[in-house]
């Protein structure tokens, strides 16, 4: 760890990995371009590969969603005899980034570190598929999973769903949705800095909302991209954290970055959670910032360590 002072701020303890990810994005930001532009630049940009022992078969699949389109899941599965858990894992990127690709890495780690079957979920993307297309395709993936069960040789009372940033958002949501519909039953949840409320403007915003990997700007940007009507900020398929009823969500572990402008809604979810009897193990990562988990090149050992803390959770159902 190294101490810094970082935009004016107090001293605080970074991580290497995060400083290295600050200083390998100073520049043009994301949020300064067309949804168009930016993703051409993360394209361009190679992504790093990881090589995990203890995977069976990585195969590409098109399924049907709810409107007839189809869409690609990535289906991890480990070595050894199933049935196996099953995750659902959905990617991070601001509902507007984003690929299986973009999450192979954990992806790989959470198959072997859980031994389950994971099922990465391609969801369309905003803005040209803004609020709620990319939650209903998150949704119908549940639905085909427990519909090919048997096909993917797993274990249905052992299924849980899990995403990082937007994707730990979709995974609130989607087990909001399982609940209020009688879906699916899921065992857990686990959510990886989540966004769980449209509100710019908490104590951790402040303090880390410039320099820290996600600017203040960068979350107004990816909002204004994913809903098109300000209004649906208040609508708990978009915020989880403001749902009614939280009683009926699964068992929760919810893993936070310690420089992270969304700390603050993590914490605030968890405590509703608990308000509402269920139980949540809230971690945080020591001298992490946003984005961790998909950034192997700078993080791969704290992503590696993510999905363990996952895993023994998960296995503890």
């Amino acid at each position: 760890m190294i101490i810094v002072n970082l935009k004016g701020s107090d001293h605080m303890t970074l991580a290497k990995g995060s400083l290295a990810y600050i200083e390998a994005h100073k520049g043009v930001q994301y949020y300064e371009q067309t949804p168009e532009e930016a993703r051409a630049e993360r394209a361009a940009a190679p992504i790093h590969q990881v090589s995990v022992e203890g995977i069976a078969s990585i195969e590409d699949r098109l399924i049907t969603v709810s409107d007839s389109a189809q869409i690609l899941v990535r289906i991890y599965t480990p070595v050894g005899t199933g049935p196996f858990p099953i995750i659902i894992y959905y990617h991070g990127g601001g509902w507007v980034f984003g690929n299986p690709d973009y999450a192979d890495g954990g992806c790989r780690y959470l198959t072997v570190s859980s031994k389950s079957v994971v099922v990465s979920v391609d969801y369309r993307l905003a803005p040209e598929y803004p609020f709620p297309t990319p939650i209903q395709d998150s949704y119908d993936a549940l639905l085909w999973v427990a519909e090919n069960a048997k096909s993917l040789h797993v274990d249905l009372s052992k299924l849980y769903v899990a995403g990082d940033s937007a994707g730990g958002n979709i995974a609130a949501v989607v087990s909001q949705w399982a609940a209020d519909k009688n879906g699916p039953e899921i065992a857990g949840q686990a959510l990886i800095y989540p966004v769980t409320n449209i509100n710019f403007h908490t104590s951790s915003y402040e303090k880390f909302g410039l320099g820290y990997g996600l600017d203040q700007k960068g979350m107004v940007w990816f909002i204004n991209q994913y809903i098109k009507d300000s209004k649906l900020k208040y609508n708990p398929s978009v915020s989880p954290l403001i749902a009614k009823d939280l009683s009926k969500i699964p068992r929760t572990i919810l893993i936070a970055a310690e420089f992270d402008v969304l700390l603050d809604e993590g914490i605030a979810y968890v405590t509703r959670l608990r308000e509402a009897g269920i139980e949540a193990k809230h971690v945080v990562m020591p001298g992490l910032i946003h984005s961790y988990f998909s950034k192997m090149e700078f993080f791969e050992e704290d992503t590696k360590k993510t999905t363990e803390l996952i895993a023994e959770f998960f296995q503890q159902h």
